[in-house]
């Protein structure tokens, strides 16, 4: 019998949202793969696994792939997490996915842990439909991509790194507008939570004044919801 590919969330702060099955995956697995052995190596010691972890990064992915599918054809568990979080989701993880799965062999992901969650739920902003942006390319296409989400209509989520903040809210005040509703999430789950709710522009004053510090979640509200909410304003 074949066996099979696990994605496992990890938590991406507080260790209390680690969920049981989890453990009980990444105990029962043959192999454990990590994006960083030297992140991964605690939070398996603080749960009772005593298990070594191999790297698989975006570095060795493709030279490695081929080999995780040779262990899984011996009937191995293999398990894959992240630094934090759910593999695959802005992390290492689809490549081997989908390589996996091209030899009809069984991957199951479990529910978890993932940041862009809790910051949309907790921004106020629509829920019902959204557009997950991941990363935005740093140079080439970067200003085609503002472009084309300043049209989205939906909710727009996106992760961003302390030292481009502040030059993606302004970015996102000329394309999309100044007074745009947004909400910025950062350090989710860890002691300095902190979500900041308003318009590009008081988000940008506040964290010019502040310390820029964590991994940061950014929802944007789409265009659609201006006009709604220019609508009823017309109509008060």
């Amino acid at each position: 019998m074949d066996g099979k590919l696990f994605l496992v969330p990890t938590p991406i702060g507080n260790l209390e949202d680690m969920t049981f099955r989890a453990i009980r995956i990444l105990k029962e697995a043959d192999i454990i793969l990590a994006e960083d052995t030297r992140t991964s190596a605690p939070l398996l010691k603080h749960f009772g696994i005593d298990k070594k972890a191999y790297s698989h990064h975006q570095h060795n992915e493709h030279q490695a792939t081929s080999e995780i599918i040779k262990f899984l054809k011996e009937g191995k568990n293999v398990a894959l997490i992240s630094d934090a979080g759910t593999p695959a989701i802005s992390d290492p993880g689809f490549f081997l996915v989908r390589e996996v799965l091209k030899h009809d062999l069984p991957v199951e992901c479990l529910p978890g842990a993932t940041a862009f969650v809790p910051a949309l739920v907790n921004s106020g902003l629509p829920t019902d439909a959204f557009v997950f942006e991941g990363f935005l390319p740093v140079k080439k296409g970067r200003q085609t991509r503002l472009k084309k989400l300043a049209e989205e209509d939906r909710t727009i989520v996106l992760y961003e790194s302390p030292h481009r903040l502040l030059k993606t809210l302004e970015e996102f005040a000329q394309f999309f507008g100044a007074e745009r509703q947004a909400s910025v999430s950062r350090e989710l789950t860890k002691m300095y939570e902190e979500t900041v709710r308003g318009t590009l522009t008081t988000i940008k004053s506040h964290f010019e004044n502040n310390i820029l510090k964590g991994e940061f979640v950014i929802c944007v509200a789409g265009k659609e919801e201006v006009k709604k909410e220019k609508r009823s304003y017309d109509k008060d």
